[in-house]
């Protein structure tokens, strides 16, 4: 009797797969495009640079600023006083060292930032993908695949969406 049951009960899964998968809408969104095309994510770009447009500029004065100091030392070192050198050596490493905490701090705040931006995109892009989902019945909509057929990709639907809900 298992003899004749497993192979039923196998032949009534494939059955029921190749109904099933006959039947499914799948959908694909690429992530990428929509941080490159999405107006949200170009304005919110827009925003951070402007944002730590004065800290960058200051970070580049002091870099600058480095680099006369280690010119400086390199082409008098040897005409200078013993004192002197020690001095323009301690104000160089002292400058150096406040100039890379500056620099961690500003790319720690700037990455901050853009997370904090991405997030408020992804929510916006999500509740996108959700209401092309609902109203064209999507069973499912990847947002990561190895491949993808171009067949399914919906992803320029999505940024028409959210272009124009940012009006």
């Amino acid at each position: 009797m298992n003899k004749i049951l497993i192979p039923l009960l196998a032949a009534a899964c494939l059955l029921a797969t190749a109904s099933a998968s006959a039947d499914v809408k799948i959908g694909f969104v690429n992530s990428q495009r929509i941080l490159n095309d999405a107006p949200q994510a170009t304005k919110a770009k827009k925003k951070i640079e402007k944002e730590f447009e004065k800290r960058d500029q200051e970070l580049q004065k002091v870099a600058k600023r480095l680099q006369t100091l280690q010119e400086s030392l390199e082409k008098n070192s040897v005409t200078m006083s013993e004192s002197d050198r020690r001095d323009k050596d301690r104000e160089f490493n002292e400058l150096n060292r406040d100039f890379q905490r500056k620099q961690r701090e500003f790319r720690e705040d700037l990455n901050l930032r853009q997370n904090e931006e991405m997030a408020q995109i992804f929510e916006r892009v999500n509740k996108v993908i959700k209401g092309i989902a609902e109203s064209e019945k999507f069973d499912i909509i990847f947002q990561e695949a190895v491949y993808f057929n171009p067949r399914i990709d919906i992803t320029d639907r999505v940024i028409k969406a959210l272009g124009d809900g940012s009006k």
